[in-house]
């Protein structure tokens, strides 16, 4: 379990760091080609705070409001609220506020910008569905998200992709608009086409890389929510049955967007198969593998 969380933890660190990188070489080439040299940078840099802090607070709201969550009465669901008052205390964060989502899909979401602000919501077809070890599992991996900030990165990451289409908008607009701009007035000849070139094929390729590196982090941020949500119950078996079953249903949630398809523990489009690649959440083969050599 412990080698799991490093290496999750490591290798989102590295996807984050690459994603910084391509939005810094953006605003950079933007300065160049609009004239405003490293002021670009910094234009970059303001938009993706001023994104972050909108997105940081009221993305939560947005989400609950959305699935159409209901908070969960104590005396209609007591082992539910038992249970994750109990989880909590195990992770050594503030009880997170529960919420149910009627629908007959299982599944389950955890959302808020930080443990003292975290939010469950899991489905009425979810409780009806598991029993009280599987959805013990399933509380617990939700718990982890919200120890490990997985909403905040995830919201990082939305935010990054939405900057990265913005300047790379503007990078192709300011190319057309100054011609070859500062950068190739300095740099004549072959120097000058390299950069006009790199910075055409960074404008057209960076918004799919950026999307590339979100869905990364997502599935990265996924098996570690597996491997954390398992050593706070020290069953994980419990998940991966609940896994299995959840994958089982061929529901899809009604209220479900695909712009919150990643906060779900199981992507709640069923019917819709896209690429490794491409996906929200790692393969479930594979993450039931990982749990039951744990």
């Amino acid at each position: 379990m412990y080698e799991e969380i490093a290496s999750n933890k490591r290798r989102s660190v590295i996807l984050i760091l690459v994603f910084v990188l391509l939005l810094a070489a953006l605003g950079y080439f933007f300065g160049e080609f609009s004239g405003l040299g490293w002021w670009g940078l910094i234009i970059a840099l303001i938009l993706a705070l001023a994104l972050t802090f909108s997105s940081y607070y009221y993305s939560h709201i947005l989400v609950l409001k959305a699935t159409r969550a209901q908070p969960a009465k104590k005396e209609e669901y007591p082992h539910l609220v038992n249970s994750i008052e109990g989880l909590s205390i195990a992770a050594g964060i503030p009880q997170p506020d529960l919420y149910i989502i009627n629908d007959p899909s299982p599944n389950a979401f955890a959302t808020g910008r930080d443990p003292e602000h975290g939010v469950v919501a899991v489905t009425t077809g979810l409780i009806d569905r598991l029993d009280r070890l599987e959805i013990e599992g399933v509380l617990a991996h939700e718990i982890a998200h919200i120890r490990n900030y997985d909403t905040r990165i995830a919201t990082l990451a939305a935010v990054m992709v939405g900057s990265v289409i913005i300047l790379s908008t503007w990078l192709r607009r300011s190319f057309f608009f100054y011609g070859r701009g500062r950068s190739s007035s300095r740099k004549g000849g072959g120097a000058g086409a390299i950069i006009i070139i790199v910075a055409l094929l960074l404008s057209i390729l960076a918004p799919i890389f950026a999307q590339l590196i979100r869905l990364a982090i997502s599935r990265r941020r996924e098996y570690l929510a597996d491997a954390d949500g398992s050593l706070i119950t020290r069953y994980p078996e419990g998940l991966a049955r609940a896994l299995e079953k959840i994958s089982q249903d061929p529901r899809e949630l009604q209220d479900a967007s695909q712009a919150m398809a990643h906060l779900f523990i199981i992507n709640p489009f069923r019917g819709k198969t896209v690429s490794r690649l491409f996906s929200t959440h790692p393969p479930l083969e594979e993450r039931v593998k990982i749990l039951r050599r744990m």
